[in-house]
């Protein structure tokens, strides 16, 4: 035992702070695509979003600075957020917004005790002249792949 007392199991995390480059961006995909609600503004700085009336579910700041380069590839910071929906129509309804949007899925999975939808955070992808994403559907060169794991 390493003297840890343990967590009660019916705690739960109640909110997320996001730095971000840009709050309108962000308001797109966490407001437009998702869904969340806007509760409060901090002028252009700072936005908080909820799911039913909480306080807020997350917050979205610019205080690094508007424009801020993500951090840089292997360096610490927030790997994975998961946001749970209530049931199978709500995430449908989340789906068909992001295809509808034209925002790329990373992938999706069905893990037996809940399904999954996996999303790159809106900041990290190149966008055209118009602000829409910029990508491609190239095939995977699987050789050159593989020599990866050498």
């Amino acid at each position: 035992m390493d003297g840890n007392p343990g967590i009660d199991p019916r705690v739960r995390i109640g909110h997320v702070h996001l730095t971000v480059a840009d709050i309108p961006r962000s308001l797109a995909f966490y407001r437009d695509l998702l869904g969340f609600e806007v509760t409060q503004t901090l002028g252009d700085h700072a936005a908080f979003l909820s799911a039913g009336g909480y306080h807020h579910h997350l917050a979205l700041n610019t205080w690094a600075g508007v424009g801020a380069p993500p951090p840089p590839p292997g360096t610490t910071g927030l790997y994975h957020l998961a946001i749970l929906f209530p049931n199978r129509a709500e995430l449908a309804r989340v789906l068909r917004r992001l295809l509808e949007g034209g925002y790329p899925l990373e992938g999706a999975a069905d893990h037996g005790v809940s399904e999954a939808l996996y999303l790159r955070d809106p900041g990290d992808w190149p966008r055209d002249a118009a602000g829409r994403i910029a990508m491609a559907t190239d095939p995977l060169d699987l050789e050159d792949l593989l020599r990866q794991a050498d």
